[in-house]
């Protein structure tokens, strides 16, 4: 096995208990925001000798996932689920995203927590483009679990 470093354009997206979910199929062309960042405190108490600052981990936060496809004739869009938003209640989700190798197996797994969608946009037209149509969905969720296997 050479030592290079792993491409990113293989990879597989699950949603829902098992793998159960109400859309057909989930092939997405790409995927972005899948960072966490610990927020800083600052603290000088006030009798302190040093006239700094102490810098402390705060909260940890989490960035929107944003996963994007092509449109097709008959399959679904994410309106289905994006629909389960009433008042104060969503059909939260566990989604998967794993990172594959060339066997198929997983390398990377990023799991999402309690993951809902706060965002879909439909595709941009254009006259004179020539480029695919794409969808997208953001999700907002209150985890973020990083697995190299």
């Amino acid at each position: 096995m050479a030592d290079y470093p792993l491409p990113k354009f293989h990879f597989q997206v699950e949603w829902g208990e098992g793998g159960n979910t109400d859309e057909p199929d989930l092939r997405f062309t790409e995927v972005s925001g899948l960072d966490v960042e610990t927020e800083m405190i600052e603290y000088r108490d006030g009798n302190s000798p040093e006239y700094t600052k102490v810098k402390m981990p705060g909260m940890v936060k989490f960035s929107n996932v944003v996963l994007k496809r092509g449109m097709f004739q008959g399959l679904g869009s994410y309106g289905a689920w994006y629909d389960t938003i009433v008042l104060n209640k969503v059909q939260r989700r566990t989604v998967t995203i794993k990172l594959l190798n060339e066997e198929h197996q997983p390398v990377v797994t990023w799991q999402l927590n309690n993951a809902w969608p706060v965002k879909i946009q439909s595709t941009d037209l254009k006259g004179d483009g020539n480029e695919v149509a794409i969808e997208t969905m953001e999700l907002a969720h209150e985890g973020l679990i990083t697995t190299f296997v």
